[in-house]
């Protein structure tokens, strides 16, 4: 990094930063496509990534392909003969879903006020004077001096490029793994929710790709849509942010339904919250069990409601004994 470059200086320390010099996921165009609003993208983004995906799914279930057999969770004639609702009545489920999802996002998501080259190099400079504080307060003056002068613009960029989009994202996902959780436990607890709301997605005994928003209306705002929202919202996300965001939760709620233990899926390497983990919970003996969703597994683990696959042939040996 070139530090003599545009000098810039916070309570007497000198911290310098190339003003061009941007990560490669920016662009300063005022649409992030170009004749699309990226309010609107945040919303359309989400609902195209859903049906690709679940289409690449259902393209493989249809294929006929020997080589997937290894691969699939149940064989293919458990997805008629056991799952309660047509594939008709899961995509008009879905598609209501994302209407519902929709309408909200039109009023939930607002354009951002367009941020040109002078106003994010401001909002550099507000991280550089935090910067300086707490580096000063911390080491004091002469060692943060030192510290400044030979990392400050470095540490700058960092924090402003890298860092603090980083730590939202992973704060947003944790908001939404910690909504999704107790509220989808309160489901399978209370059995007036369980009943008239989230029974429905448990018709589905062998989830599918396209499935995985197969919900009740009021579930699927509930559980789905103003977890996300309260997410974007508690982050501070901006509209490109949120995009990715609602993106990624999608694809990876629709991997986790899609039926297959793939070893090369980056979803599902991700964590130990994947397509097997997720249909242990929609079998019968599994169903008070592995309520975390879409992204990790700590809550399951630090609550006791955790089930592995190991667990499950435990329980069956168990009854089988026992009958």
């Amino acid at each position: 990094m070139n530090k003599t470059t545009c000098p810039t200086f916070f309570d007497g320390q000198s911290i310098c930063y190339p003003p061009t010099n941007v990560p490669f996921y920016y662009t300063g165009r005022p649409a992030l496509v170009p004749g699309i609003p990226d309010s609107i993208l945040a919303l359309a983004a989400p609902i195209v990534s859903y049906w690709v995906l679940s289409l690449f799914f259902h393209f493989l279930d249809v294929s006929g392909w020997q080589w997937l057999d290894k691969y699939r969770i149940h064989e293919s004639a458990e997805v008629k003969n056991r799952n309660l609702a047509t594939r008709s009545e899961v995509v008009r489920a879905v598609l209501l879903q994302q209407t519902i999802q929709t309408m909200l996002g039109l009023v939930w998501v607002t354009e951002d006020v367009y941020k040109g080259a002078g106003s994010w190099r401001g909002e550099m400079e507000d991280v550089g004077t935090m910067l300086v504080r707490v580096v000063r307060s911390v080491l004091g003056r002469e060692l943060g001096g030192v510290v400044l002068r030979a990392a400050g613009a470095d540490l700058v960029y960092f924090i402003y490029w890298w860092g603090i989009p980083v730590a939202q994202f992973c704060l947003a996902m944790f908001i939404i793994d910690t909504w999704q959780y107790f509220l989808h436990r309160l489901m399978h607890i209370n059995k007036f929710l369980y009943k008239q709301f989230h029974s429905v997605h448990h018709r589905l005994y062998v989830p599918y790709a396209f499935g995985s928003l197969y919900n009740h209306p009021v579930e699927g705002f509930v559980l789905d849509s103003l977890g996300a929202a309260l997410a974007e919202a508690s982050t501070f996300m901006t509209v490109r942010q949120a995009t990715l965001l609602f993106t990624f939760s999608t694809l990876k709620t629709v991997d986790d339904h899609c039926g297959y233990g793939f070893p090369f899926d980056p979803l599902q390497i991700m964590s130990g919250n994947n397509a097997d983990y997720h249909d242990i919970h929609h079998q019968v003996i599994g169903v008070k069990s592995n309520f975390s969703q879409p992204f990790f597994i700590h809550w399951d683990a630090l609550l006791g409601t955790r089930l592995t696959r190991k667990d499950v042939e435990l329980r069956r040996q168990n009854a089988k004994k026992s009958s």
